[in-house]
């Protein structure tokens, strides 16, 4: 399931609370209380924000912050009672967007969590980009290193697919649903296309580091080319 936002906070009563509030105002929203419990959320679902603190039960908020950002590029605004600058340089510097002070207004709260997946939302609407690669979903057109690569209608809505899902693991069976738009599809024309994918955007298809494999799983698109 995809939601707008989670939070991930030990402190039950207040994340739970903040959840409610957000749910009742239209930004759908799940809470979990440790990094654990973050990664297990991770597996079956998905976010565009996430609200993390600090100091959490189980691990280190900023240490977790470095995990997800491996593997995802959503924005993370870091939730916390401690108020030392350098906390708040640190949270920055390691991928955070932004560092909030608790106790907070859960109207102001839901004021800049509406403001950031607001413009969230138009930045992955319309454009991807990492430096090395660039796809406008609006032109339909990929980019490698600024120069434009040939793909076919059919290729470009795959990739498109992938990259909407970035660090999800995608099934063959819901690319055929939702790419193909036909659920018989079979193995061989999905592995072509993915191929075809790998030899117009990875800097050695043979290894590819953006469209990864999961054996058993489907396909992943990882948003590294290192």
């Amino acid at each position: 399931m995809k939601y707008n936002c989670l939070i991930i906070d030990d402190e039950k009563i207040l994340a739970n609370s903040t959840a409610e509030y957000f749910n009742l105002f239209g930004v759908n929203t799940f809470a979990v209380y440790g990094a654990e419990e973050c990664h297990k959320f991770f597996d079956e679902n998905d976010a565009e924000l996430i609200l993390l603190d600090i100091n959490l039960g189980d691990g280190n908020g900023f240490e977790l912050c470095k995990e997800l950002r491996e593997t995802m590029n959503i924005p993370i605004l870091f939730i916390s009672a401690r108020t030392s600058d350098d906390d708040k340089i640190v949270a920055l510097n390691i991928g955070g967007d932004d560092y909030i002070q608790k106790p907070y207004s859960l109207g102001v709260l839901l004021a800049k969590v509406k403001a950031v997946l607001k413009r969230f939302v138009q930045a992955v609407s319309t454009e991807y980009s990492d430096g090395y690669l660039m796809v406008n979903f609006e032109a339909k057109q990929a980019y490698v290193r600024g120069n434009c690569v040939k793909l076919t209608s059919l290729e470009f809505k795959l990739l498109a697919y992938l990259i909407e899902n970035k660090g999800k693991v995608i099934s063959k069976k819901e690319l055929f649903e939702n790419v193909w738009k036909d659920k018989f599809t079979g193995d061989g024309t999905l592995n072509v296309h993915i191929r075809r994918l790998r030899e117009a955007i990875e800097s050695n298809p043979n290894d590819p580091r953006y469209i990864v494999t999961i054996w058993g799983d489907g396909y992943k698109f990882t948003g590294e080319n290192k």
